[in-house]
């Protein structure tokens, strides 16, 4: 059965294979003994192979050991937990955060965690595939509107009745580029008492002087607002975060399965994160030239006949053809 489904996608040119590196990530990557210029990588500010960055992870083996042993919630967790947690909560100015084996997890955790059976959800038909499971997962019912339209939006929060009403969406998504209206949704938020859940996984270390979604915007975090956002992207390390009230962060901890589950991140990813964390926050040069070499290369491509269909950030889209 799979090998007749296997070769229906091979003769559509469909089928995905794994490219395993011969190097670290970077600019410049080996493949099979071959150098390529590599512009498929998230480690939007090379933080991966960052020297400060990786002297602490291995500070953190020494001091810690490699792997964490158990879920959080079964003695798994380290100071380092709570120490990497302490410092989002301050650089997303919320109350409190809490820590994630992944933006998958976090989102395919959070969003059934803070929803039921009497729970609306309202996601961009654009949104990541780990939100899209995520709603799937949950009890709640959901329904789609179309790409950043925020009157199409209006129109299904008016007609519906859930009890609880909660917007879902990416702040950069992450195969157009483009940004989503954030402060509009908090808007119509306020407006149809709904909770705003938003996955700032591309935003973070790349829009709002690297603090993401919400000062880019000029907004402030409120209570009404759920921020997730990863370790993977930006950071160059592993892991994600929700960032919120402290009620709402409790609760998630107290019922997010994946969260519950799940054997609680090694210390030397704690440590990489925090370290990178604290080189964001010192120095926002690294972010300046990430935007310059952006632009460089958006202009270059728009110059030779390539349409980056209306990318804001980054991410760079090229349309290469249909299948």
């Amino acid at each position: 059965m799979f090998l007749e489904k296997l070769n229906v996608l091979r003769e559509k040119g469909l089928l995905r294979e794994i490219r395993d590196r011969a190097s670290p990530q970077g600019p410049r990557v080996l493949f099979k003994g071959k150098e390529y210029v590599n512009f498929s990588s998230n480690d939007y500010l090379g933080f991966s192979t960052h020297p400060y960055v990786m002297n602490r992870a291995k500070e953190a083996i020494d001091e810690f050991g490699y792997g964490s042993g158990a879920s959080r919630l079964l003695g798994g967790g380290s100071m380092l937990h709570k120490d990497l947690e302490d410092k989002i909560a301050q650089f997303k100015e919320t109350e409190a955060a809490l820590v994630f084996n992944s933006g998958y997890s976090a989102n395919t955790g959070i969003i059934p965690s803070i929803t039921d059976e009497d729970s609306g959800i309202f996601s961009d038909e654009f949104n990541h595939a780990s939100i899209v499971d995520g709603c799937r997962l949950s009890k709640a019912k959901t329904r789609i509107f179309r790409h950043k339209d925020l009157d199409h939006l209006e129109e299904l929060l008016s007609k519906e009745r859930f009890r609880k009403k909660i917007i879902v969406t990416d702040t950069v998504f992450s195969m157009e580029g483009d940004i989503a209206p954030v402060k509009g949704l908090f808007d119509l938020c306020k407006r149809y008492d709904a909770l705003l859940y938003i996955d700032d996984a591309h935003g973070l270390g790349v829009i709002g002087n690297g603090k993401g979604a919400l000062p880019h915007f000029n907004m402030k975090p409120d209570p009404s607002i759920v921020q997730m956002g990863t370790f993977s992207k930006a950071f160059g390390s592993f892991g994600a975060f929700v960032a919120g009230s402290s009620d709402v962060i409790e609760w998630i901890m107290n019922n997010a399965r994946s969260l519950m589950f799940s054997t609680a991140l090694p210390p030397c990813i704690l440590a990489a994160s925090a370290a990178s964390l604290e080189l964001i926050e010192k120095d926002t040069e690294v972010i300046n030239k990430l935007w310059t070499n952006k632009n460089q290369a958006a202009g270059l491509l728009k110059n030779i006949g390539y349409d980056i269909m209306g990318s804001e950030t980054p991410i760079i889209p090229l349309r290469m053809g249909t299948v």
